[in-house]
């Protein structure tokens, strides 16, 4: 005869599998393995490779800078450095305020907006695109795709930026005397103008391109052009409280090239190649092309500082985002 023992009371368990009923989806297995490593997502990788990319290229950039003649050259007002973190911000600023309009994002988006600023800025343009795309796929609930909005921003951004670009090229065509390219004016004025008018082909072929509403391309594009045109001010603001008595003609020619070299593709520290370009166009005018230089570098050095910060959080917080 066969001894038959109750049923024990004691929960079964292994070191490999466990039974859970309280949180099973429906229709889904009770045993969950435990010792299974979680797989990561693809937009987690992506972003831990660019935070290792970014942190490496922080201290690439780190190498060539000097501190000294850095510190030496700013300003000590607290009026420059509200100015300039106002100036810094604008952009992220701007984008956040289109994205809320569209997709409802909270706070928490303005640290995504600036890493896509910096990935922009001290790795590739458009990779901060990549990164705030993958970010949208996880971090904000919708119903389709985020791929046509940022592909769409994006567009109208580099649209507002020719359109301003021509607006500051007309203004900055009387003082071109100003600078050693006097006896080439003409070409330039119309190479650059042929060069970006070449942006606005998008709005002939809206339908096939765009995924938004026409409401919300022109809401985007007015986000932009107020975006563009704050930043330009705040930079002559700059500019003035360092060498408050150089005329306006100079910031206007230095705001266009600023435009322009804005307007090159997949180019990064547009800051660096502005001060490079601004610097050579100058000629003599040392105090001018050493401001350029001075903002160059500090602009380079608030880069690298957020780089490092949120590469650190990144590895630090790993895949438990």
């Amino acid at each position: 005869m066969l001894n038959h023992e109750p049923p024990s009371d004691k929960v079964m368990t292994s070191p490999t599998l466990a039974l859970s009923t309280s949180n099973a989806a429906p229709g889904a297995s009770g045993f969950e393995a435990q010792d299974r490593t979680r797989k990561w997502s693809w937009g987690q990788i992506l972003t831990t490779a660019l935070s290792l990319l970014v942190l490496a290229a922080a201290v690439w950039q780190a190498r060539g800078l000097n501190l000294s003649d850095i510190t030496a050259l700013v300003p000590s007002s607290p009026l420059f450095w509200l100015v300039f973190a106002l100036s810094y911000l604008a952009g992220p600023a701007s984008e956040w305020l289109i994205f809320r309009k569209l997709w409802g994002v909270t706070a928490q988006a303005m640290g995504a907006l600036i890493r896509k600023l910096i990935y922009n800025e001290l790795l590739l343009g458009y990779l901060g695109e990549v990164y705030f795309y993958t970010w949208a796929r996880r971090k904000v609930p919708m119903d389709a795709t985020p791929f046509g909005a940022v592909k769409d921003v994006a567009i109208m951004s580099a649209v507002a930026g020719n359109v301003m670009t021509l607006a500051f090229i007309a203004l900055a065509y009387p003082y071109l005397a100003l600078l050693p390219l006097k006896q080439y004016g003409n070409d330039i004025a119309w190479s650059l103008a042929f060069v970006v008018a070449i942006s606005l082909v998008p709005f002939l072929l809206r339908r096939q391109i765009f995924s938004l509403t026409r409401r919300e391309l022109w809401t985007v594009f007015g986000v932009h052009v107020a975006r563009i045109i704050a930043t330009t001010a705040l930079n002559a603001v700059l500019w003035a409280l360092v060498l408050p008595d150089v005329e306006i003609g100079w910031w206007l020619v230095l705001s266009a090239i600023r435009l322009l070299v804005s307007r090159l593709p997949f180019v990064p520290n547009k800051d660096v190649v502005f001060a490079g370009i601004a610097v050579l166009a100058l000629g003599q005018d040392v105090e001018i092309a050493a401001l350029m230089a001075m903002m160059a570098a500090l602009i380079l050095s608030t880069h690298l500082i957020l780089a490092l910060f949120f590469g650190l959080f990144d590895l630090a917080k790993g895949d438990r985002r």
